[in-house]
């Protein structure tokens, strides 16, 4: 059956021609029906065409098409891929945390590509104008469903769907790798059995002999890494000698480099004839056309690596050669399975455990060991793919036992359930006990709790739920009224919105309270009888975010505890665990600019989930402490991200500014925007900037609030017991911005205002004569939405006649 055929008008947007056997079992489901469908298949037997045909059918019928990715780096490679519907005059747009938020393109696209955590996010905030575009999709097409089992993200892509289904029900279409419990994940999305598909190995293209090797395990990690790596090559040999090609995952980007260096080696050693050495075409090419320098040595003697670090060129070009045989043996991180369709002869999963920067080390999901393994076998080239698990003895039947059951899919729904519930009473889809209930009912936690009631304690669902929304009361995320109705806090609302587990939107909340204890409503007395009573400081800040529940399982490796130690000298950190202590070495050393290289290699995910928090605080500042502390948060979270020092920091609100420049003009004297202002196109060109670069960086410059403090009549002088009110004007003679005022005497804040700055605010300042020789007055102004230092400008006032 001919692509052709069926349809014709996009004919160009598939890859192929000819449908194939399982794609034409499903094709009449798919194009002829319009309820939901569920497709289990064996990995490479072709169900991205479901989910192009799929999209076709909403596409042809004038709807919008979403797909949901599993991971951030394939949602790129699907806009890349489907550059086929473009050329059919059809918009495809990424929607990702990576990228800036065009509400006007997603608006108007025909395909929407996200990850689950992208799309949790905006259904969130789907009545906003920002985020409406997801209540207008006609077909979800969810890649991978199977990723539901997946600890922590397996939650949010349920309840995602489920809250997507209530906001505008589009068509569901769901695919997965092969599942023993397919009818659950059919059940859960009412597709019935005329559109449930559970296509066995018989629809592979290639047969799969999989199996488990051990090797034996030593005292030294790194070792160990090499054990496994001479493993995995006698097992690639015979196929290598054969002709065949073998593609081996490991646990790192920096894994893949250095096995590749090990491999060239030891292939060397035992004379394996592998590699276009002789192929003086290709020695140009490969020299001509590859970025990176240790790759295009490698890729001569027949080895390669493949990671999401590397530039999309060089990933391009491994994958294209690996695909032509000019690359026999690759090594790779397990993205590799998600994404391309990229088999070989024979698949070994070297690394069975992997670090993560934020769980430590953890065993490899049996989705990823399952997706690997289905890697094998080119179709058209072999009869039979191979594939290995190497591990430890001790392991090696957990992992036979994964080959041959395959694995159900579970709800981890319960695991994170008063997060989820917070962030749908904080929506108002939930008002009470009642509506809870509705709400599970449409998850997969509720469909697989009637499958396996004992095991999800589904008999005391009920009060597990009533002592959930207990616990989101004593917390104080939720408010419950007499008549049992509830509702979120602002608390619960802010955790909600910045996508916080409430352990940590609680230790927001508890530094809130410290910081707006130092208002003057609160006495000397009281101010000093509270523990927490004293002004944020970056530190504090810094610690807030290193001790959230977000940054719970990072681990300090021993070759990591000196450097850590090295930054943290002369801070005071004894209450802090060893994880604690590294991401605040992290943060500290990285609001620099100077991670020590022992760190680097967590530092970029750990500060990316830091900026994220930091925003988050500011956010809960701003609400419950005021706009002083919130600015300062920006600022952190500012020096987070750019690694400037803190009297530089305000040159990154400038577009167009980031770590170099802000450097490079902070060097030059001009430290704040308004120097830039100041200094001039000239001045820049001086500083080092070219003249462009100068008139781009000095109209953004102008663009930001710039205030001017006029202290009018403000006295020198006041007699002991008088008392006079005087106004002091800020103005504001940049562009207008939310901003608040504080006026303080000797420390002490008299009052403070929140305000939105378009031209000029008047502040009455009592002036009074107290018990002290001088009075020394002080306004600040700071703008909480921008990571600028704030003016503060001060007078003295004396005290006479004592």
């Amino acid at each position: 059956m001919e692509v052709a055929e069926v349809l014709p008008e996009f004919a160009d947007a598939f890859a192929f021609e000819e449908f194939n056997r399982m794609q034409r079992e499903a094709l009449p489901a798919l194009l002829e029906r319009e309820e939901n469908v569920v497709a289990s298949a064996p990995t490479a037997s072709g169900k991205t065409a479901l989910a192009e045909l799929a999209i076709c059918k909403a596409l042809a019928d004038g709807g919008t098409a979403l797909f949901i990715a599993p991971l951030r780096a394939l949602t790129n490679e699907k806009e890349d891929d489907w550059d086929r519907f473009e050329d059919l005059d059809y918009s495809v747009y990424v929607v990702t945390g990576e990228r800036d938020l065009n509400p006007r393109r997603a608006r108007h696209a025909d395909i929407l590509v996200m990850t689950p955590e992208k799309l949790d996010s905006a259904t969130r905030k789907h009545d906003s104008r920002r985020y409406d575009f997801v209540t207008d999709v006609d077909v979800c097409v969810i890649d991978e469903v199977h990723l539901l089992d997946a600890d922590r993200r397996g939650s949010v892509l349920e309840v995602t769907i489920s809250r997507l289904r209530r906001l505008c029900d589009p068509r569901i279409v769901a695919l997965s790798a092969t599942m023993p419990n397919v009818d659950d994940v059919a059940a859960w999305l009412d597709a019935p059995a005329e559109t449930t598909f559970e296509f066995g190995e018989e629809y592979r293209p290639v047969d799969l002999n999989a199996g488990v090797k051990t090797y034996t395990h030593g005292e030294n990690s790194f070792a160990d890494k090499y054990r496994r790596l001479y493993r995995a090559l006698d097992l690639a040999e015979p196929h290598l000698r054969d002709d065949g090609q073998a593609l081996v995952f490991v646990s790192s980007r920096q894994d893949t480099v250095q096995a590749a260096k090990k491999a060239r080696d030891e292939i060397a050693e035992r004379d394996l004839q592998i590699g276009p050495r002789g192929d003086y075409d290709f020695h140009a090419e490969s020299k001509e056309a590859l970025e990176n320098d240790t790759l295009r040595k490698s890729v001569l003697d027949g080895v390669a690596f493949h990671h999401a670090g590397l530039s999309k060129n060089d990933r391009d070009l491994v994958e294209e050669w690996f695909k032509e045989g000019r690359i026999e043996l690759l090594f790779s991180t397990s993205t590799l399975a998600w994404g391309v369709n990229l088999p070989a002869r024979c698949v070994i999963i070297r690394d069975t455990k992997l670090h993560d920067p934020l769980e430590g080390e953890v065993d490899m999901s049996p989705l990823d060991v399952l997706q690997m393994l289905g890697r094998a076998g080119r179709p058209g080239y072999d009869d039979v793919g191979y594939g290995w698990v190497v591990c430890d003895a001790a392991e090696a039947d957990k992992y036979r036992r994964l080959l041959r059951d395959g694995k159900e899919i579970e709800s981890r729904l319960a695991e994170s359930l008063e997060t989820h519930l917070n962030a749908e009473i904080a929506m108002g889809t939930i008002t009470d006990l009642d509506d809870v209930m509705d709400w599970l009912e449409t998850t997969f936690y509720y469909v697989r709790g009637q499958s396996r009631p004992e095991e999800y304690d589904f008999p005391n669902l009920r009060s597990r739920v009533r002592d959930c929304l207990e616990e989101l009361v004593d917390r104080g995320f939720v408010e419950m009224g007499e008549d049992l109705s509830i509702e979120a806090t602002p608390r619960g609302m802010l955790a909600s919105k910045y996508y916080l587990r409430l352990a940590t939107a609680a230790r927001f909340a508890e530094l809130c309270d410290r910081v707006a204890s130092e208002t003057p409503r609160a006495s000397k007395t009281e101010r000093r009888s509270r523990k927490e009573g004293m002004p944020l400081r970056t530190a504090d800040i810094l610690e807030a975010v290193a001790t959230a529940q977000e940054f719970d399982s990072v681990s300090a490796r021993q070759s990591e505890r000196d450097a850590i130690s090295a930054v943290l000298v002369g801070q005071e950190t004894g209450d802090l665990d060893a994880g604690e202590r590294k991401v605040l070495a992290i943060l500290r050393s990285g609001s620099n600019g100077s991670i020590p290289p022992d760190l680097r290699s967590d530092a970029w995910v750990i500060q990316q989930n830091a900026t994220r928090l930091v925003s988050a605080l500011g956010a809960f500042l701003d609400r419950f402490a005021g706009p002083h502390a919130a600015n300062l948060a920006r600022r952190v979270e500012a020096r987070i991200e750019n690694g400037v020092a803190a009297d530089a920091v305000g040159l990154t609100a400038i577009d167009g500014v980031a770590a170099g420049r802000a450097s490079k003009l902070s060097k030059e004297g001009l430290s704040a925007p308004g120097d830039v202002v100041d200094a001039g196109i000239d001045g820049l060109v001086a500083a080092g900037l070219s003249e462009g670069v100068a008139e781009r960086v000095y109209e953004s410059a102008q663009s930001l609030p710039s205030v001017e403090i006029d202290w009018g009549a403000f006295p020198d002088s006041i007699g002991h017991g008088e008392n006079e009110v005087r106004e002091v004007t800020v103005r504001n003679v940049g562009e207008p911005s939310r901003a608040g005022i504080r006026v303080t005497v000797n420390g002490v804040e008299m009052t403070g205002t929140n305000t939105y700055l378009r031209d000029a605010d008047t502040v009455p300042v009592g002036v009074f004569g107290a018990d002290a020789d001088e009075l020394e007055f002080a306004v600040s102004v700071a703008f909480p939405e921008e990571p600028l230092v704030p003016i503060e400008e001060t007078r003295t006032v004396r005290v006479t006649g004592r």
